[in-house]
Formats: C-alpha cells, structure tokens, sequence
C-alpha cells in the first residue's frame, strides 16, 4: 500500500472514530444525568474536553498555543457562541430530547453553513445541488422529530428540546462560517483549543463560586474525554482526506447514535425515523457535491 493509500485510510479511521466519539457524547450525558445536574456536567465536560486538546496540542506543536492579538476578539466570539451558547443549550437539551433527535438535528448543520455562507460570503453561491441536499435534510430532520405519521398530518413538529438543539445547530454553523473568513490561517487545534479555553474559565468560574465544582459521577469525566478526543481525530482527518469524504463519513454519526441508544438506554426508532436517516445520505451528497465548470 502506497503512502497516499495510506494516508487516506488513517484519514477513514480517524473521522469514523470521531463519529462514535460523538455518537457516545449525547449516551454519557444521558447516563451522567441520573445523578448530576446540566450545570455540573457541563462543568466537567469542558475541563476534560479542553485537557484531552491541551494534551494532543502539547505533544503535536506546542507553538499552537500562541495566537496573535488580532485574532482574540474573533476566538472570543467563537468560543462564547460555540461552546457557552450551543454547548450548552444542547447539552440541556438532551434532558428532554431522544438520542436520535438530538444527534440528527445537529448534524443538519451543512444546510444552516450553505444559507448563512451564502449570504455572508460573497463567493459562496448556492446551487441546485445545495437546493437538492437542504431539501433532503429538512424532510429528514421532519421526520426524525415527528416520529409518525399521525404527529405530521397534526402538524406536531417535535418538542422544545428539539428546537433547542435546533439553536445549538445554528449557532454552530455560524461560528464554522466565523472560522472560515476570520480564523483560516490558525491551526485547528488552536481554535480548538481557544473555543473551549475561554468560554470554559468563564462557565467553570461560576459553577465554582454558585455550587462548588464536584464530579457526581465518572460519566461526566467521560462525556468531556470523548468530546476532546472526538475533536482531535476530526481534524486529524480532515488533513487527511477530501471535505466530501469527511462530510460522507459524518453520517455515520446517527447511525452509531441509534445503535447505542437503544442497546444502552433502550430508546426505540420508529420507522418514520429511520426513513428520517436514510434521507441524509441525499442531503449530505448533494451539498458536497460541486456544480461542473462551466464550458
């Protein structure tokens, strides 16, 4: 096997590894929360995603730690977005919300990056491609949150913790467009690092001085090593492979989340939400598909 071979499939491994990772995020959250609070796992969450980036930065390339000034109020606004807003309002949301649900509408953020980046940066065009996958994403996240049949003839779309993850996707894909046009000469792990770093010594700051910083249960410690990891060997596969690959490989993401939620919490799919994931396999296809030049 010759080294490009290779490279693309240590590039395979890692992005598929990181989907089980995130797959495990919303399995540990729901675990952790049969004895802990959503502001303690958060909490913890965020120490140990921000260690696990800590660790891989410190044994990679150490110099990703210093950024230059004028990129600290753009970290600064990706960090309290992604990570105090998003983070946080999804992990709420997974108090109320299925596994599936909430893992599906998250990764519905492709269509919210095309509409936004459509609009915000001038060379982004959207094409019948983008207008085919935005069309196969919502009929999925439709049925996904509505489960039947008899919910969507009564126009019963899901439930406040599906509109919060709902807000979680958004604002994520508002920061990957933020990343793009402001922050694309910094390494990945820089960002990384700075969307957890500042955001979590303010959030961490204030469950310390409200309650106490305490670690009900190792499933917190756990759901923050698996986020960290999680965001390690995504970007360790996105060097790897094309941006449709990795966007292809991410939807194995709900399928491993399905799975794990009903042979751990025993949460059942109906077949109304199977049918919601299979349409991701058109969405995700057709918005990483690229229009032929023009003649």
């Amino acid at each position: 096997m010759d080294r490009s071979h290779t490279r693309k499939l240590l590039g395979v491994i890692a992005v598929l590894s990181a989907s089980i990772m995130w797959a495990l995020e919303p399995i540990f959250a729901k675990i952790a929360y049969r004895s802990a609070g959503v502001a303690s796992t958060f909490a913890v969450r965020t120490v140990f995603s921000l260690l696990v980036i800590t660790l891989y930065i410190l044994f990679t390339n150490r110099r990703h730690f210093s950024v230059k000034r004028k990129y600290l109020p753009t970290l600064v606004i990706l960090s309290l977005t992604a990570t105090l807003f998003a983070d946080l309002i999804y992990i709420y949301a997974l108090t109320m919300v299925p596994v599936i649900n909430a893992v599906l509408i998250g990764h519905m953020q492709p269509v919210f990056v095309v509409i936004i980046g459509y609009f915000t940066l001038r060379h982004d065009r959207i094409t019948k491609y983008d207008y085919l996958g935005i069309a196969a994403m919502i009929i999925a996240g439709i049925l996904v949150t509505t489960g039947s049949w008899e919910n969507l003839a009564a126009l019963r779309m899901g439930t406040i913790g599906d509109l919060y993850v709902l807000m979680a996707t958004v604002a994520w894909a508002a920061t990957a467009i933020i990343a793009r046009k402001y922050l694309r000469v910094l390494p990945a792990g820089t960002i990384a690092f700075y969307r957890f770093f500042i955001a979590g010594i303010l959030f961490i700051s204030y469950v310390a001085a409200a309650h106490g910083l305490q670690v009900p249960n190792i499933h917190q410690i756990l759901l923050g090593v698996v986020i960290g990891i999680g965001t390690v060997l995504y970007y360790q596969g996105i060097k790897m492979i094309k941006a449709a690959q990795t966007s292809a490989l991410e939807l194995s993401t709900p399928f491993f989340a399905a799975f794990l939620g009903y042979m751990v919490l025993q949460e059942y799919i109906s077949t109304f939400q199977f049918i919601g994931m299979v349409f991701l396999l058109p969405g995700i296809y057709f918005l990483a598909k690229k229009e032929p030049p023009a003649l």
